[in-house]
């Protein structure tokens, strides 16, 4: 059918109905991925891990991880994170979830892997820190969370572009920068004496520009390791993913034209996979090229973060750490809402609970 420019274009049913049997078998996009890095400390690493397989509740499917890990002072924190934080994230979710139950989990999972990863790492006594951009893409489902000033793009087929990650620099976050001075942090320039101050907004002590990371001990309690996370999903159109650092912390972010030209990025391209045969009138019905957002979280405390109202409030044990995934005995462990000044109806008695590592961490970001 045909329609005048204006009026709303009447679509056959037997496309509509082609298109839903497509949409069912339509689960698993194509997705291709590259590289490219000029790390020129040693201190930048890529993860990509493509098909990963797991078990759910309905059936085995899979699954695809990449990111971005701008280390600084050091390369420790970029590799501990890489080869640890993917097993903290799952290690989070309950067994025995259906796919949908898995999406729905994965925002707050990623909360508790970050801030694991922080804490283990930091035990080792190193100094080094990353930012982390970390994606996990299901399905057409794409779910990034991300510490520091790593970026994340998405290029949508029609060629608009969505921001899937947070800029965690001082220069750049005033939200951030409050939130650090509220808590008794000093956020300033680097003073050179005589009341020169040059460079970017830095926390003291440390002289840190991101008030997010993993690692970083000696920076002081202000800077967390709790990301900012966004899921997105596509229609089967697919879209493209940049995720990219240009190695440097300290100059305002590039425009997403120049983000292709960073010095450290992970691109890749995930699409629907072609059905062997497609008919004229397929092709003039084809879906609409649409970004649906489904959670967009950034909050720095954990008591908001790892909160109960979110889908499955089942999903952390009584008497687990939220965040180890330890078990506690009663009365050990401290409710993610003890001395919430929140006005919501909270019941601290019934979780999630952290143990006393995480405690601090949680004290620290509340302040």
């Amino acid at each position: 059918m045909s329609s005048n420019k204006g009026e709303h274009q009447t679509v056959p049913l037997s496309v509509l109905l082609k298109r839903e049997v497509a949409n069912e078998k339509i689960e698993r996009p194509e997705i291709i991925s590259g590289q490219a890095n000029q790390s020129k400390k040693g201190e930048d690493f890529t993860l990509i891990k493509s098909e990963c397989q797991r078990v759910l509740g309905d059936g085995v499917t899979t699954y695809s991880v990449f990111g971005v890990l701008d280390g600084h002072n050091g390369s420790a924190a970029a590799i501990y994170t890489k080869e640890n934080l993917l097993n903290n994230v799952l290690g989070a979710i309950p067994p025995d979830l259906n796919r949908d139950e898995w999406i729905a989990v994965l925002p707050r999972a990623l909360v508790a892997g970050f801030v694991k990863t922080d804490k283990d790492f930091q035990e080792k006594g190193q100094l080094s820190g990353t930012t982390v951009t970390f994606v996990i893409i299901e399905g057409f489902v794409v779910t990034v969370a991300s510490v520091g000033d790593s970026r994340c793009i998405l290029e949508s087929v029609d060629g608009s572009l969505h921001y899937l990650s947070a800029d965690h620099r001082f220069e750049d976050n005033e939200e951030e920068t409050e939130r650090v001075t509220a808590s008794g942090g000093e956020v300033g320039r680097l003073n050179t004496g005589g009341g020169t101050q040059i460079g970017p907004l830095r926390c003291w002590p440390g002289g840190l520009c991101l008030s997010r990371s993993i690692g970083d001990l000696d920076v002081g309690e202000f800077i967390v390791p709790v990301p900012y996370v966004k899921q997105v999903k596509l229609s089967s159109a697919g879209g493209r993913l940049i995720i990219a650092s240009d190695d440097k912390t300290n100059p305002p972010v590039p425009q997403p034209k120049k983000m292709t030209k960073g010095v450290f990025k992970v691109k890749f391209i995930f699409k629907k996979k072609s059905s062997g045969s497609t008919s004229n009138m397929d092709d003039e019905y084809l879906e609409p090229d649409v970004v649906e957002e489904m959670v967009e979280e950034g909050s720095a405390l954990l008591s908001e973060r790892l909160d109960t109202k979110y889908p499955l409030c089942n999903m952390f044990k009584l008497f687990t750490c939220a965040v180890c995934q330890v078990e506690m005995k009663p009365g050990e462990g401290i409710s993610v809402h003890a001395g919430s000044s929140s006005g919501r109806n909270s019941r601290p008695w019934d979780g999630p609970f952290l143990c006393t590592g995480d405690t601090a961490v949680e004290v620290n970001s509340k302040r």
